[in-house]
């Protein structure tokens, strides 16, 4: 899609603070984030959800950037939320597949109701 802000960023068009990325998706930090590490894992094709016919390769390069990022953020041992919102009830406010990486602190039960 032409004009989807997440294909824009995954794929160097707009400017952002990239963390890791490979061939099929990028990982750059929220412009928003609710956690001291808050990093959203994008694919660089476009898919509007998880059930968008997203190939197998495409969750696996997204899986493996949620692998990388904990580690270069330090939230790997301290442990790490991976949350992926579908629909606008659900809270999903860029019709982007994408992937929210929270740690660096307590997220407790109160975070989920964000």
């Amino acid at each position: 899609m032409s004009d989807c802000i997440f294909c824009k960023l995954a794929n160097g068009k707009i400017p952002t603070d990239v963390v890791a990325q490979n061939d099929l998706a990028c990982a750059f930090r929220d412009m928003s984030p609710v956690a001291p590490t808050h990093v959203l894992v994008v694919p660089k094709a476009h898919h509007d959800n998880i059930i968008d016919g997203v190939p197998a390769e495409t969750l696996a390069a997204m899986v493996a950037l949620v692998d990388e990022v904990v580690h270069k953020e330090g939230i790997d041992q301290s442990g790490f939320r991976v949350i992926m919102n579908t629909g606008a009830d659900a809270g999903q406010a860029v019709n982007h597949l994408h992937m929210h990486v929270l740690g660096g602190k307590d997220l407790g039960e109160a975070l989920l109701a964000q």
